[in-house]
C-alpha cells in the first residue's frame, strides 16, 4: 500500500469537499478512506438530521486513484453506483436469518436505497495516473468508505456515535439528541 497516494485522495476529497466550512444546524461532515484492487478511495459525506431523526444527505464527494483512467466515465458511473450501495447497506441493508436460513430471498422484503434517500449529489473527484503502475478496480472499492464516512457526519451533526448497521431508526426523536457515547 502506498501511504502517500492514500493521503492524496483524502487530502482532494478534503479540499473538494469544502472540509472545515460552517454546515447548517444539524448538518454534519464526515469522511473515509479504503484501499482494495490496487485502488485508494476517500469519500466525504454531508448529512442532515431533523429533529424527528430523518436522515438526508445532501452531498457526498467522492477522491478515487486507481492508477491511469481509461475510460473516466465509466471510473465516475461504477464510483456513484458504490456510493448509493454503500448508502443501502449503511441505512437499510440487512439480512436476518431464522431457522438457519436466510429471511430476505428477494426485493420485496430486501430494502434498498430509493431515489429520495440516495444522495442528492455525488461528485467523483479523479486522480490522474500513469500507465506504469498495475490499473485498479472501480466497482467494488468505492462501497467500504460510504457507511464510515456517513456515520462520522452523523456524529458531527447530532453527537450520536452509530455502533451498529443498518442505522435505519437509531436516530428517532428520542435518539437524535446531541448526547454523546
Amino acid at each position: 500500500m502506498d501511504t502517500g497516494r492514500l493521503r492524496r485522495v483524502v487530502e482532494t476529497v478534503a479540499h473538494k469537499a469544502g472540509w472545515g466550512r460552517k454546515l447548517p444546524k444539524r448538518h454534519g461532515l464526515g469522511i473515509a478512506a479504503h484501499y482494495s484492487f490496487l485502488s485508494y478511495i476517500a469519500a466525504v459525506a454531508e448529512v442532515a438530521v431533523d429533529e424527528e431523526g430523518e436522515l438526508t444527505i445532501p452531498r457526498v464527494d467522492m477522491a478515487v486513484d486507481c492508477g491511469a483512467t481509461v475510460n473516466p466515465d465509466r471510473v465516475r458511473s461504477q464510483m456513484e453506483g458504490a456510493c448509493v450501495m454503500g448508502v443501502a447497506l449503511a441505512t437499510v441493508g440487512e439480512i436476518s436469518f431464522k431457522d438457519g436460513r436466510v429471511e430476505q430471498d428477494n426485493f420485496h422484503n430486501y430494502e434498498v436505497t430509493r431515489m429520495e434517500k440516495a444522495p442528492r449529489e455525488i461528485h467523483v473527484h479523479i486522480i490522474p495516473g500513469d500507465f506504469g503502475k498495475p490499473l485498479g478496480g472501480v466497482g467494488e472499492p468505492g462501497v467500504p468508505p460510504i457507511p464510515p464516512a456517513l456515520c462520522n457526519a452523523i456524529f458531527a451533526a447530532t453527537g450520536k456515535r452509530i455502533r451498529r448497521l443498518p442505522i435505519r431508526d437509531q436516530l428517532g426523536p428520542s435518539s437524535a439528541s446531541t448526547e454523546q457515547q
